[in-house]
């Protein structure tokens, strides 16, 4: 089993999440907190842990400073964040902290239990062990890439899709995908992928920039924006 600790300020919706993560086979819910104090006392206490739900608003610091704390330790369980916190300057510091996933509040069963399954992949390919060729590391990522919605094909990371739309979103008007990619720290070729995805999907919308020569520069803008 996957021990689980599930961490979010508001107890009703630790609630909720804990009896979702039971509901998922292989995975059985070690302990709930609902402060930054008390997950890293639960991280402390608990005899095995593997995976942290965390929340990023906790009523004491944040989930990132959290992990911060935990890694500063010696504690190494893994974290995926569960929050309300679109800005991309967080999802970019998870990223950078070592979070595997993020979902985004709200979400429903079927969102959580992707992540899970994905997550639980990931752990089988690791436990095989030996040394790893190519293919072994491209399924190794691939699992942690394991589209959590309907529409997210195969291959795409919900994480980099969340940062290419938070950009868009946030933006003031149409960028380029070398404008996306500075923003948020993917190559020019990735963000582009996201944007054609988003296009695709009816969420962005694709302009021309006519220059004085050459080809057209396309832009992408979000859809619900005039």
């Amino acid at each position: 089993m996957i021990e689980v600790l599930v961490v979010d300020d508001d107890i009703r919706v630790a609630r909720v999440n804990a009896a979702y993560v039971e509901k998922v086979p292989g995975f059985h819910v070690a302990g709930e907190a609902h402060s930054a104090a008390e997950a890293l006392r639960q991280v402390e206490l608990l005899p095995r842990l593997d995976l942290i739900l965390l929340d990023h608003y906790l009523p004491d610091e944040t989930g990132l400073e959290v992990v911060q704390e935990m890694r500063r330790r010696g504690h190494q369980a893994d974290v995926i964040m569960v929050t309300a916190a679109r800005d991309v300057t967080t999802v970019q510091a998870a990223m950078r902290q070592g979070a595997l996933q993020y979902l985004v509040k709200p979400f429903n069963f079927a969102g959580l239990r992707g992540k899970l399954e994905a997550y639980a992949e990931l752990r089988r390919t690791l436990d095989s062990g030996g040394e790893a060729e190519q293919a072994d590391v491209d399924r190794i990522f691939g699992a942690l890439s394991a589209p959590s919605e309907p529409g997210l094909p195969k291959g795409h990371s919900p994480t980099t899709a969340e940062l290419v739309r938070q950009s868009l979103m946030n933006a003031e008007g149409p960028l380029s995908a070398q404008e996306i990619a500075e923003r948020t720290g993917v190559s020019r070729q990735t963000a582009q992928r996201y944007l054609k995805l988003l296009e695709r999907t009816g969420r962005a919308r694709l302009t021309l920039k006519y220059g004085d020569a050459g080809r057209p520069e396309h832009r992408y803008v979000w859809a619900t924006r005039g």
